[in-house]
């Protein structure tokens, strides 16, 4: 997957112009314009900094991502109503540098945490932000004719989609759909409330982490 999202940095926001998902993006980036403001801003596998550039009214947002290629392009965009670091760090395993953040965000990475890890890679995302953060997720929903049709699943339950980009290469890439019942209890141990907006295309969770 690692290669597959560096193959595709140049053609990474093409998914974004899908016209029948632009009133849900529409909506989301909306929302996402003033969701953290004032805040401090973890953002994780931000790609090419599509999402980050509807965060801009945090404070200050550190966004990371494991891929050079993409955080190449997302540094030559204009970043001045907010300042952003851009730094490459695996999702799955952030450096214990990065702490005390009292926001995070992750645009469309959930369905690509195999399931069986999902409670470790919540677990240690959630340990790089102050109790009572404000974080909030978006991902797709699976709708047929529009989302790619999974070609398999596998025996934890992950399922799979082949993908090809305009170099010709075809690759398979893990991407889940989760039920409501299940992201909400996926965050269970984190959050009391989770406030879950399901839209035709997306869902986006938005809750505080517990105060300890």
């Amino acid at each position: 997957m690692i290669e597959y999202y560096a193959r595709r940095a140049l053609e990474y926001e093409q998914v974004y112009a899908k016209p029948e998902r632009q009133a849900d993006l529409g909506a989301l980036r909306a929302e996402c314009r003033t969701l953290f403001a004032g805040r401090d801003l973890l953002e994780i596998s931000c790609g090419t900094a599509w999402w980050t550039e509807c965060l801009v009214s945090a404070k200050r947002i550190v966004a990371t991502d494991i891929n050079p290629e993409v955080l190449d392009i997302a540094r030559a965009k204009t970043w001045d109503h907010c300042p952003v670091e851009f730094l490459i760090a695996d999702s799955m395993a952030l450096p214990d540098s990065l702490r005390d953040f009292d926001a995070g965000f992750a645009g469309f990475w959930w369905s690509h945490v195999p399931v069986e890890k999902l409670h470790a890679f919540l677990t240690g995302f959630h340990s790089h932000l102050t109790p009572g953060a404000l974080v909030a997720f978006i991902d797709n929903r699976y709708v047929e004719g529009s989302s790619t049709p999974p070609s398999r699943r596998d025996a934890a339950g992950n399922t799979w989609q082949i993908r090809r980009l305009a170099d010709g290469s075809c690759h398979e890439v893990m991407k889940n759909f989760p039920t409501a019942d299940q992201i909400r209890e996926a965050l269970r141990p984190f959050a009391d409330v989770v406030e879950l907006r399901i839209r035709d295309y997306f869902w986006m969770a938005i809750y505080h982490t517990h105060r300890r």
